[in-house]
């Protein structure tokens, strides 16, 4: 028999065994920064050794060096990815420690209510109400949805991977390849492509660790909300060619995990989708106060609507001519609301729908206004940890 005391010792035990895993983890990753740095510092001086030496050296001597230019490269960029992986992994094994561990408290407050069994079916049931199962949740539907929700984020993940970094590591390996012929051939030409080889290598880390945002941010464990949305609208709107400002009112707070995580979501593909509308202007404002509040507006210059020249209202004038008057002035308005309504920037509907149905299951107001130009999000904040004004 399987009591919940013991469920919750056993889970304590679990997310103590996870402590040496991610000690592992910290030396592997302190060894790969200092391997990391050794090999970009060998590259760099060698780099420029070739560039210096490529008219002046021997040929047996420029080909020895760019050699050793296209190993060290090779070596850097796996030290790099190699790093960017074991930092991914040593947050998802705090993460689960964290869930191991708060549910281990949740299972000891059970078990502290009144003492059960778990696997004792035949024990005689404890007095006392007890809680009556929702006839409408269904665990295995619930499984189902899940399990779906998990493969289609692995299925976008791959496809993101196949078509980003895994394709440019490809064309990595064959610029390197075409490198190491020209060496032997055409050590003056092997110059040229092995700077372009070096600027791939460079485009292929940041393409790298812009998905690596996009799939989880690692800013938003360390900083926290704030800093991460500073960074999406700066990156995104630098993609987009869009400028967008960006303003937080009050002192930044920690909130917890699930409560940033959803929020940040929720307005990054908002601003994503604004921004996919090519706005004129944008902007990004955070209001701390007993409620946080996050409003992010997308704008357009709508066209111009000629000035009415007519005399103002209520002039004497033969009725006739009232009446013209009022129509253009209608005619007018109309014009003005219909070049409103065609520069406004509306969010796509999908879009919309999926983000008002994820913010209603998680308890968070969202409100879409300014003729679907603007997304506001609100929720309580009664208590939280200030962040320091250096962060």
């Amino acid at each position: 028999m399987t009591t919940t005391a013991d469920i919750a010792d056993q889970l304590l035990a679990d997310a103590a065994a996870l402590d040496q895993e991610i000690a592992e983890i910290d030396m592997l990753v302190a060894q790969a920064r200092t391997e990391a740095g050794h090999h970009q510092t060998r590259r760099s001086v060698a780099s420029d050794k070739l560039t210096k030496l490529a008219e002046t050296a021997s040929t047996q001597d420029v080909m020895d060096l760019a050699t050793q230019v296209v190993t060290l490269t090779r070596r850097s960029a796996l030290m790099d990815a190699q790093l960017e992986i074991l930092e991914g992994k040593r947050r998802s094994i705090t993460r689960l420690q964290e869930t191991i561990r708060a549910s281990a408290e949740k299972v000891g407050s059970a078990s502290s209510d009144g003492p059960g069994a778990v696997d004792g079916a035949t024990d005689a049931p404890s007095e006392g109400p007890t809680e009556t199962p929702d006839p409408g949740a269904s665990p295995q539907a619930l499984s189902m949805v899940v399990l779906s929700a998990q493969e289609d984020l692995r299925r976008e993940i791959a496809r993101n991977m196949h078509d980003g970094p895994a394709q440019s590591l490809t064309n990595i390996v064959l610029q390197a390849e075409i490198v190491e012929r020209l060496v032997s051939r055409d050590p003056s030409a092997a110059t040229g492509e092995l700077r372009q080889l070096v600027a791939m290598v460079q485009q292929t880390l940041e393409a790298t660790k812009t998905f690596i945002f996009d799939v989880r941010p690692m800013v938003l464990d360390d900083l926290g909300l704030v800093p991460t949305l500073r960074r999406s609208a700066r990156d995104r709107g630098r993609r987009a060619g869009v400028t967008v400002d960006f303003e937080s009112i009050g002192v930044d707070r920690r909130l917890d995990v699930d409560s940033e995580s959803a929020l940040f979501r929720i307005a990054d593909e908002a601003l994503g989708g604004f921004l996919n509308r090519k706005p004129d202007r944008m902007s990004v404002g955070i209001d701390w106060g007993d409620s946080l509040v996050i409003t992010i507006r997308a704008e357009r210059t709508p066209a111009s609507v000629p000035a009415l020249d007519l005399p103002p209202e209520g002039e004497a004038a033969l009725p006739a001519l009232v009446t013209m008057m009022a129509e253009r002035r209608t005619k007018h308005a109309e014009a003005v609301e219909a070049a409103e309504d065609a520069a406004a920037v509306k969010l796509p509907a999908k879009l919309a729908r999926d983000l008002e149905q994820r913010a209603a299951t998680l308890g968070i107001d969202l409100e879409i206004g300014g003729r679907g130009g603007s997304v506001r999000l609100m929720v309580p904040v009664s208590t939280g940890i200030e962040v320091p004004a250096t962060v």
